[in-house]
């Protein structure tokens, strides 16, 4: 972390939407949401999503894929074929439009998955625009290196005009469709310098979220309103694995409060796209300690977020380049998660940023096993 360019007395630059105070996230993969697949079909479920107390809809990549060495029989939508475009299996421009405007009329916000580190092998950028790639040691276009990314090839942030271009790509879903703002694919990837100007000329239409698929504190400065907690799924992991005991958390808090701002946000999942495709679901991923999980995601400091069907207790691995299917069904986690989110929405301690109360560690004769700690100001108290 670059404590140089860090000004620690007042670290955070950017102000978060006012709607963000007591958000709650929900991510949706388009492909797996109906049987149809498509913008429209989700939009019947928004009424649903609202009544869950969902505040911020978070859509995968709504972008045409790229068909150039495409992986499985959909292949990902993180390959991008065409900034400007709508994937025709979810529908078109149209269709985007007014499942925002559907969104907006029910309260909610509506944020889309941005993927500025890269594009498939055969995008508009890579026809028109080929100087604008990165390549190895060889001369050859890569892909991002250490990683089995084949179907896609990396970004030269170095140029000035590619910089113009996807901010103006961006621009566009903001202005044009009414989007809230982005949740950006490896934003770590890309430089921070980048990201703050994109968020300084964004905030200029309207007021945006961004959401940095990374945890840096630094990107919170100027650019980030909330960063991914991965630290604390994986201690939570470690726990219900029985390969550590609470004293764990004591550790990922401590870190949560000294190096990053109290006006941060973090976001706090049992699961997401690549949790779920690549290392299982969250029943397998913590057992018995799911509800218990679930509930500190919710009271502790961060924004919960639910992932494409688990409130329906869908115990699938959803397949990531094809088609797969939620199992919606009635189940006990629609009302846990209503019920949850109800009340982070009305204790104002379980705000989020500086709009809520820090925790504070209260001791207990069992620290090994029980974690126990106050949230507190001068209205609420968990």
């Amino acid at each position: 972390m670059s404590a140089a360019r860090f000004d620690a007395q007042n670290p955070v630059k950017i102000k978060h939407p006012e709607w963000s105070k007591n958000a709650t996230i929900y991510q949706i993969n388009i492909r797996h949401f109906s049987k149809k697949g498509t913008l429209a079909a989700a939009q019947t479920h928004l009424t649903r999503l609202q009544e869950l107390e969902v505040d911020i809809v978070w859509l995968m990549p709504i972008n045409k894929i790229g068909k150039k060495n495409k992986k499985g029989t959909l292949g990902s939508p993180y390959a991008v074929q065409d900034y400007y475009s709508v994937n025709p299996e979810f529908g078109d421009i149209n269709s985007l439009k007014n499942f925002v405007v559907a969104a907006h009329k029910l309260g909610l916000k509506v944020i889309l998955d941005w993927v500025a580190n890269h594009t498939a092998w055969d995008s508009v950028l890579m026809q028109e625009h080929p100087e604008w790639f990165l390549k190895d040691w060889n001369g050859e276009y890569r892909s991002t290196p250490w990683h089995d990314w084949e179907d896609i090839v990396e970004l030269n942030y170095h140029i000035p005009e590619l910089r113009e271009y996807m901010l103006n790509a961006m621009q566009y879903w903001v202005r044009e469709v009414g989007v809230d703002g982005f949740r950006c694919d490896v934003a770590g990837f890309v430089p921070t310098d980048f990201w703050n100007m994109v968020r300084s000329e964004l905030d200029k239409i309207k007021p945006v979220f961004m959401l940095a698929e990374w945890e840096d504190r630094d990107l919170h400065e100027k650019a980030f309103d909330m960063t991914y907690g991965w630290r604390w799924n994986e201690t939570m992991h470690r726990i219900a694995s029985g390969s550590a005991n609470v004293n764990d958390l004591c550790v990922y808090y401590a870190c949560n409060e000294k190096a990053f701002p109290k006006d941060s946000m973090r976001m706090l999942f049992v699961s997401n796209h690549d949790k779920n495709a690549w290392e299982g679901t969250e029943y397998e991923q913590f057992g018995d300690a799911l509800d218990a999980t679930i509930v500190l995601s919710v009271i502790s400091e961060g924004m919960p977020m639910i992932y494409n069907g688990q409130e329906a207790g869908n115990k699938k691995r959803l397949a990531f380049f094809g088609k797969d299917l939620i199992e919606w069904q009635e189940h006990r986690y629609t009302d846990f998660y209503r019920d949850l989110f109800f009340l982070k929405k009305k204790n104002t301690a379980l705000w989020n940023a500086h709009w809520g109360a820090r925790m504070i560690k209260v001791g207990n004769d069992c620290p090994q096993e029980v974690f126990s700690f106050v949230r507190q100001n001068s209205k609420d108290k968990v």
